[in-house]
């Protein structure tokens, strides 16, 4: 087993909760901590149908299996325990009696502040970070064809195989549960756009032209790629400056891999002509910057900002009144360009710092306190935007 950065925060969440959910995308890795921090917990798949329908018809009785808690495995398919959960929860004087896994973030949201609000303690689990990967991957093409989902660095896997299996099951299950979408091979063929689409800011109109739907049903299936982890909106950061800027969301994928998978790239090697390479590059340090904020239970602190004449910083971890720039830039070769964003936004803001994640492996120190770091060195970056 991988050695995962949120185990710390699970056990923490658990001495102050009655409850954890533990909450991300299929395969992420959820079951695999949750068995290994609480071994001494029962284990209940709610995806077993057996079990399922023991817990529908007689959710009471189900629960009384498990007086000392339990880990209740995909728990969003059967939303009718959680009433029977709150009574639990409040007659038990323990913490971290139940611990909740699920894949399916609006129906288990959804059943959570309907039922348990203040009982739980939420943790996001996304697929490896690069620090959780370590030296197992140093190569960046093959990181990004890889992506960070666990059952990939655990055992010899194609990902090409593996990753056509993910999409057809998520799009043949997952998507039927979350919304009654009956045209799948039109919402698979959005998908696939969806990835080719990655950096670029989400032009709704645009993509319902291209896929032949209406523009509500585009923010409808991106919001079902949301609540299932697949893909998020990255916000534009507003503070004007007397500029106009750019107020569209950027789409981004939770796992470079999916994406790559998605746009049909066989092997890594294709990867380094790949007119995609930066924007999948970018892709992966940004969502890295969002997984390692997660571990620490902590929200999302990221932003981009654009004015309208191109001016751009690529990411912005904010804290507080702060905002840390950073620039990402996949090129091996540091050059007075991958400079240029920050030094702007530095002489705007009049304020000092700021990082470049490029992809070569040399430290540099640069003027106004700027610092170049190579993309398996991201660790010395706070993610906190301090």
């Amino acid at each position: 087993m991988i050695l995962r950065k949120a185990e710390n925060e699970i056990r923490v969440l658990a001495t102050q909760f009655k409850a954890v959910a533990v909450v991300g995308p299929r395969q992420s890795g959820k079951t695999t901590l949750v068995r290994s921090v609480f071994s001494q917990k029962p284990y209940v798949n709610l995806e077993n149908p057996d079990i399922r329908r023991y817990a529908l018809e007689d959710p009471r009785g189900f629960l009384s299996n498990y007086p000392f808690g339990a880990i209740l495995d995909e728990v969003q398919r059967v939303p009718e325990l959680f009433s029977y959960l709150q009574q639990i929860l409040d007659e038990s004087v323990s913490n971290g009696l139940f611990i909740i896994t699920g894949s399916n973030n609006f129906l288990l949201q959804e059943s959570i502040s309907q039922s348990l609000a203040g009982r739980v303690g939420y943790l996001y689990l996304l697929p490896l970070s690069l620090g959780e990967i370590g030296d197992k991957e140093s190569n960046s093409n093959m990181l990004l064809f890889k992506g960070g989902y666990p059952a990939l660095y655990n055992e010899v896997t194609d990902p090409t195989k593996w990753y056509a299996n993910y999409i057809l099951t998520y799009v043949e299950r997952d998507v039927r549960l979350l919304k009654n979408i009956t045209d799948l091979v039109t919402f698979e063929r959005f998908l696939r756009l969806c990835a080719g689409r990655i950096g670029q800011l989400l032009n709704m109109s645009s993509l319902a032209v291209e896929v032949g739907i209406d523009v509500k049903t585009v923010g409808s299936w991106i919001s079902v790629l949301e609540t299932s982890f697949i893909l998020f909106r990255l916000q534009p950061y507003f503070e004007n400056y007397n500029k106009r800027v750019v107020k569209m969301p950027k789409l981004y994928f939770y796992d470079t891999g999916l994406a790559v998978a998605l746009l049909g790239v066989e092997n890594a090697q294709q990867l380094a002509l790949h007119p995609f390479r930066g924007s999948l590059f970018e892709n992966m340090i940004i969502t890295d910057f969002l997984k390692r904020r997660y571990n620490s239970g902590k929200s999302n602190n990221l932003f981009f900002w654009r004015d309208n004449v191109g001016n751009e910083i690529d990411l912005l971890l904010a804290k507080g009144n702060t905002r840390m720039p950073v620039e990402i830039k996949s090129g091996q070769t540091v050059t007075s360009e991958y400079l240029k964003g920050i030094q702007f936004w530095n002489k705007m803001t009049q304020t000092e710092g700021g990082f470049v994640v490029y992809g070569g492996d040399m430290i540099q120190k640069r003027g106004n306190g700027i610092t170049v770091v190579p993309f398996n060195e991201m660790d010395t970056i706070s993610a906190d935007g301090a």
